[in-house]
């Protein structure tokens, strides 16, 4: 983006606030007038200010992983049309995975954006629509299978909606009233966008917003670059897994990454990141950039906004065609966003010796998040619902606890969904929802918690979970412990059946008073747990957080019958563990 003129410091910052102000009420004019709950509650959606070239801006969160793939599915548009084919009062739109990185649930939306007759940026907004065709409760073996395509079209020309293009969305989805709902709000988000980037322009200029955009680019690169200047050169590499792809139950998929750090610049490599899988756990190239991203941002400029492409400057990604994370077609991308938690968790792992003062520990890394279907015992409708994202453990930092029962780090700013709406929409009943005893990972700072939720049916309806990090269980830093990992259970005639051997199950039926238990994971812990101070041992056990049995075992701190701590046998346990180390 070219700058006409130096804009001075105070004005530089009125306009940065405002065009966070610009993303923050396309935000909240999505979220109020969605039709589902995964939008206006748990937030799966992103919106964003781009330059004519397709650069971010702005963009306001949702997912933090969408933040490369909204910008390239505007570049491919601009691609695809030509800046002289693309006119006022144009709407583009698609939905294609292999271009948003995702899958085909996320339509994306984007609006050239005209001052005096000049094109000066672009308004996108991806979101989730709750249902999109295809298969349902099944795992897929290939993108045709999971729903309709949308290739990049125009949905309005010259302020005309292509009529045509709605009718035939509206035929290839279930619920056609909520879809044809959320792309209302959508076109809402965009037009709102540009109403307000136009007043912010009209007050201060073109040039001087032009201007200032550019100097806002330009400090995030300078404020990334000189936080690459703190870690150390040198090459890092860190492996882990994930735990099969639905398919091949049992067969591990590697995640291999190496980070290359020289000077003030990061290279990130995913050259050795497993090839694309049969299952439906693919995500696109776009994804696989958003992975390096997303961890550098959390590395280097955690606190600046808003999020614009000047921050990943002095990021290189290397990434072959036709890995997990840069999918081709036809390979199946429905649950694109699991695996790509893990690399982020492992570009951090890779980085914990150089940096463990800015490292965290491994994290749940998944929605923990089930799909279910059935017909509504008060309308004879069908009704589709994902509950949840359940939320679980963070890693533990050098110098602080890990959070629970939180969204995974590919949701970011998502909501899990509320108890009271649940059951006031569906034939569920949560029969309890609480934090998991000993599923954080033991160190001298503790892992975060996960969660626990068990859902009855009130109507018979299926069950579909993808799980995954049941096996892979998040890895504990520096001598500290791994957290317990995800799970599920399934309860039938009021028996449970806990042991399953993986969390990745379709279309289980359940019966009126069946339930099923979802278990989020830990946060692995970091340092020792024997350094751990007893106090805080003791006040974990009292909080239900950590049993008795793990206070003595794990971090060898020993309790009187009223919960506090036994000073002297304490002491005996933690100097038999200095005696066997």
């Amino acid at each position: 983006m070219k700058a006409t003129q130096t804009v001075d410091a105070v004005t530089v910052e009125i306009i940065r606030n405002g065009l966070i102000a610009v993303t923050e009420e396309m935000k909240s004019n999505l979220t109020r007038t969605a039709y589902n709950l995964i939008i206006y509650e748990a937030l799966d959606f992103t919106v964003g200010l781009f330059t004519v070239e397709g650069d971010s801006i702005s963009i306001g969160l949702g997912l933090p992983m969408f933040i490369r793939g909204m910008s390239e599915t505007v570049k491919a548009k601009i691609r695809h049309f030509g800046l002289d084919n693309i006119e006022p009062g144009d709407i583009l739109v698609t939905n294609d995975a292999y271009t948003t990185g995702s899958h085909l649930n996320h339509f994306t939306f984007t609006m050239p954006v005209y001052h005096e007759e000049r094109l000066i940026g672009f308004t996108c907004c991806m979101a989730h629509w709750l249902d999109v065709g295809g298969t349902l409760g099944q795992i897929t073996t290939d993108i045709y299978s999971e729903g309709i395509q949308i290739p990049i079209v125009k949905y309005r020309k010259r302020g005309v909606v292509n009529q045509d293009l709605v009718d035939i969305i509206a035929m290839n989805v279930r619920l056609s009233e909520r879809a044809m709902g959320d792309l209302r709000a959508q076109i809402t988000a965009i037009t709102t966008g540009e109403r307000r980037f136009l007043e912010l322009v009209q007050r201060y200029s073109w040039p001087a917003v032009q201007g200032a955009v550019a100097q806002i680019m330009d400090h995030s690169e300078a404020l990334a670059r000189a936080n690459t200047l703190t870690i150390p050169d040198g090459v890092y590499e860190a492996e882990s897994f994930m735990d099969d792809d639905g398919l091949e139950v049992g067969k591990r998929i590697p995640i291999r990454v190496k980070v290359i750090v020289s000077g003030d610049e990061m290279t990130i490599d995913f050259s050795d990141v497993a090839k694309q899988v049969r299952g439906f756990y693919n995500s696109g190239f776009t994804t696989g950039i958003a992975c390096a991203q997303v961890a550098y941002k959390c590395l280097t400029t955690p606190t600046d906004y808003p999020v614009n492409d000047g921050s990943f400057r002095p990021l290189k990604v290397i990434m072959p065609m036709g890995t997990v994370i840069s999918a081709e077609r036809p390979f199946p991308m429905r649950v694109w966003m699991t695996f790509p938690m893990t690399v982020i968790d492992t570009i951090f792992k890779a980085l914990a010796p150089a940096i463990p003062d800015r490292s965290i520990a491994g994290h749940h890394a998944d929605l923990v998040f089930p799909n279910i279907h059935g017909i509504s015992p008060e309308d004879g409708r069908l009704f589709i619902v994902g509950i949840g994202p359940l939320g679980g453990g963070w890693g533990a930092k050098s110098r602080e606890d890990g959070v629970s029962a939180t969204v995974c780090i590919n949701d970011g700013d998502t909501h899990n969904s509320p108890t009271e709406q649940l059951e006031a929409k569906y034939p569920v009943l949560v029969e309890s929802y609480r934090l998991r005893e000993d599923s954080a990972g033991p160190g001298r700072q503790r892992g975060g918690l996960g969660a626990e939720m068990v859902v009855q049916a009130l109507s018979p309806f299926a069950v579909t979970t993808r799980i995954d990090r049941v096996h892979c269980k998040p890895w504990g830093l520096d001598g500290g412990h791994d957290a317990a990992g995800n799970g599920i259970g399934i309860r039938r005639n009021g028996v449970w059946d806990e042991e399953l051997p993986n969390a990745k199950i379709f279309n289980v039926r359940l019966a009126r008073g069946d339930a099923y238990k979802m278990r989020s994971g830990g946060g692995g812990g970091f340092g020792s747990p024997a350094e751990r101070d007893p106090e805080l041992v003791a006040h974990d056990v009292r909080e239900g957080y950590v049993s008795a049995a793990q206070a003595a075992d794990a971090y060898r701190v020993a309790l009187t019958d009223q919960g506090q701590v036994d000073v002297d046998a304490t002491g005996r346990l933690r100097s038999s563990q200095a005696v066997e180390r």
